[in-house]
């Protein structure tokens, strides 16, 4: 297989220097790869790649405010299984782009991308390329783990959430905290994570659980499906507090949850050392850096689930994670008119 990778140098024996996949390659032979300067490189790929160049019928060219954007592989499908294709996921999260670019604005954005669908290779990417249209905000934030500055996008407006979504980014995941008060979070959110062997039905009995340590403590929460297997449940913090403060109020909670269902629940953060058969209580979501799928986030799920805002009468057996989906979110949301303003 023929890979695409953008690299910052291409060492004296042939070592890359801050690769990133870009995608794979099936109108390049192998064969035909060979290492040599970048403007050879870049010719001889140029020249093999044109006699089977796309024709483009399914690009397309919008003006979304006042950008215009070229969108690429429209007719592509992303889930196999749901015959849903890249235009559609553009067009879905245009459709409720009123409601998630609230819970968007001024957060820090982790690219995960999906370039050929659900099944598809995926990668995470963070820094904005340098093909980044000008006019899409971008945030530089030191990362103390990679010992580098961090171009992250700020998904702002319509038009930037398109030029995601056309990257490949079937999910949307930010930070807790915005830009602005980039130490100090909006908001605490406690992960209730299955393992392998657990049930939707163990998901949603902890999740009431942890509405009765909320209600003894007298803390307000907000529950929401992850759109994959899980629970989250928000707290709002008001950006007053430091991140490792949220995080240590998060672990007491969790481990007041513990104490109530220790046949099911469990804080061990080890894959390898968890139990198959209980809930993980994730805390650690609650540091800087962290991000996690937005409200009304497409989830890269058979069924294109929707992390959806739930009420707490909402969970109780019977609820399944694909309840909410790309087919009926707009209408769930337009009904419920729960979330609508950021925490």
């Amino acid at each position: 297989m023929v890979a695409e990778v953008k690299y910052t140098e291409l060492t004296k024996d042939h070592i890359y220097r801050h690769p990133i996949f870009l995608r794979l390659r099936d109108d390049i032979e192998s064969d035909d790869v060979a290492f040599g300067t970048e403007k050879q490189l870049k010719n001889e790929t140029m020249k093999k790649a044109e006699p089977q160049k796309r024709s483009g019928k399914d690009d397309v060219v919008k003006k979304i405010g006042n950008k215009e954007l070229k969108l690429t592989n429209q007719n592509k499908i992303y889930f196999p299984h749901d015959d849903i294709t890249k235009g559609d996921v553009i067009t879905f999260y245009q459709s409720i782009s009123q409601y998630i670019l609230p819970h968007l604005r001024a957060r820090p954005q982790s690219m995960n991308r999906y370039p050929n669908g659900i099944e598809g290779l995926s990668f995470f990417q963070k820094d904005a390329s340098e093909e980044t249209p000008e006019w899409i905000e971008t945030q530089k934030v030191f990362s103390e783990s990679s010992d580098k500055y961090i171009n992250y996008i700020i998904c702002n407006d319509k038009a930037t959430l398109a030029y995601l979504n056309n990257l490949g980014c079937i999910e949307l995941n930010v930070w807790t905290s915005k830009i602005q008060k980039a130490d100090h979070p909006d908001y605490l959110v406690l992960d209730l994570d299955p393992s392998e062997k657990n049930s939707f039905e163990d998901v949603i009995e902890t999740a009431q659980t942890v509405k009765e340590v909320l209600d003894l403590a007298g803390v307000e929460g907000y529950p929401k499906t992850s759109g994959s297997s899980g629970i989250h449940i928000y707290i709002p913090m008001n950006a007053k507090y430091s991140y490792e403060q949220v995080k240590d109020f998060g672990h007491l909670l969790m481990q007041m949850v513990h104490q109530k269902l220790p046949d099911l629940t469990t804080l061990e953060r080890s894959l390898q050392k968890r139990d198959k058969n209980k809930i993980y209580l994730d805390y650690l979501q609650n540091r800087s850096g962290q991000t996690l799928a937005s409200v009304y986030s497409l989830r890269p799920k058979d069924g294109a689930p929707v992390s959806m805002p739930l009420e707490w009468n909402e969970i109780k057996n019977g609820l399944k994670p694909t309840d909410f989906n790309i087919y009926n979110a707009l209408d769930r949301i337009k009904e419920k008119e729960i979330f609508l303003n950021p925490l």
